[in-house]
């Protein structure tokens, strides 16, 4: 369907504009009919609502986001309207697709598009949860204070990130130096000591029979190292992405010992710091936990949101209506988040606690790296020692046999 720019005229007699999609004007008077609105003029936007960027939006970085919002927040406090504040981060924008985007966003604005109507349309920039808080802003005059909620929101998700990512540097690299040792040993070592086994003719323990024979066939299979693990990785990742494969993963990292407790407070922080700048903002609870539950990516978690909100609908107070799901909460989270609601402090002991968990999150990590450490180091020591007895013993014997 088209889409139109329309002018229209509510009951009361304020000026609405924006755009809508409808077969015709006439179906487009009567929707803004329906919305208590009376149609005045109506331009036709020519070909269908605009894609560029409805497909994965590459290159956003959340270090792009955090400057937007910054940026945003900083130049709207000084008075600069939002035309001339996307005019000037797309002239700061070095990426070419964020700085078209930039560039798109303040057209629409210039022609009178709400804010965060335009900003729906670029979701892999501007999540549900930033257009929301960003819509209440506009409605409530009070932009330059949301701003600021969602440049904190961003920075903290952002360095609960980077604090997760630098923890698991170390394992990493212990891990890719094991896996690329004992790729040199099977491919380049072991078939060399094949063909010198085979020149002495003695009969060798049926485990260096096995390294051997292994290094022999990957020596000329050497390709399948490359395509094995990158077809398993792909196959893996088209799985997680089904709802079974999700589910599967979020069961098997949920009943891991030590990784259940880190997975919790990790989703545990994200889901009260997003319920923190939403409520702050001035977003109802039930649409707070709407919203938030669309930006947890554990299954059990987003439907315990989702029960939650509609059990928050029926009445019920949010403490009550996650006390079913307990064994999800580290300990603390469902009695902290009662408190609030008994002081009528909720955003306040919601904003604490996710300062809380998001260090425990990062302090459980660095404990869980400790622990990795020395059980890598213990696992390459024994990977090195098997391969030196399963050499060093037949090597051994030959030579006493040759001497004898």
């Amino acid at each position: 369907m088209p889409n139109y720019f329309y002018v229209a005229k509510s009951l009361d007699g304020e000026d609405k504009t924006g755009v809508l999609e409808a077969i015709d004007e006439s179906r487009l008077a009567q929707s803004l009919k329906k919305e208590g609105m009376i149609l005045i003029t109506a331009d036709l936007r020519e070909g269908k609502k605009e894609k560029g960027f409805q497909m994965p939006f590459s290159g956003v970085s959340l270090t792009d986001k955090i400057m937007i919002t910054k940026n945003l927040g900083i130049m709207f406090a000084a008075g600069l309207s939002l035309v001339k504040s996307f005019d000037i981060l797309a002239s700061q924008a070095k990426k070419p697709k964020l700085k078209k985007a930039m560039i798109e966003i303040k057209d629409k604005i210039s022609t009178g598009e709400n804010f965060s109507d335009v900003l729906k349309g670029y979701p892999n920039i501007f999540s549900e949860l930033f257009v929301n808080m960003i819509k209440v802003g506009e409605e409530s005059g009070n932009l330059e204070e949301v701003f600021s909620i969602l440049t904190l929101q961003l920075e903290k998700e952002h360095a609960l990130k980077a604090k997760i990512t630098n923890a698991m540097i170390y394992p990493s690299i212990i891990i890719m130096v094991m896996i690329g040792v004992g790729i040199v040993i099977v491919t380049f070592v072991l078939p060399n000591l094949n063909v010198f086994f085979s020149s002495l003719n003695v009969e060798i323990p049926i485990y260096t029979k096995i390294i051997l024979a292994v290094g022999a066939f990957l020596a000329v299979q050497w390709y399948l190292l490359i395509v094995v693990p990158v077809l398993i990785v792909f196959f893996l990742y088209l799985f997680l992405k089904t709802k079974v494969g999700r589910r599967s993963a979020d069961t098997f990292f949920l009943k891991l010992p030590v990784i259940s407790m880190i997975v919790k407070k990790n989703n545990s922080a994200q889901l009260v710091r997003s319920l923190s700048s939403l409520t702050a903002s001035g977003v109802p609870l039930i649409n707070s936990l709407e919203i938030t539950s669309k930006t947890i990516g554990n299954t059990y978690f987003k439907e315990a949101l989702t029960e939650a909100g509609k059990k928050v609908k029926k009445g019920d107070k949010l403490s009550s209506a996650l006390k079913s799901y307990q064994n999800l909460f580290p300990v603390g989270v469902i009695e902290m988040i009662e408190v609030g609601e008994e002081t009528g402090k909720t955003s306040v002991i919601l904003k604490k606690l996710a300062d809380f968990y998001e260090q425990e999150a990062v302090d459980s990590i660095e404990k869980l790296t400790l622990l990795i450490e020395p059980i890598l180091i213990v696992i390459l020591g024994l990977s090195v020692g098997f391969f030196a007895i399963s050499i060093i013993e037949p090597m051994y014997s030959s030579l006493k046999a040759i001497a004898n």
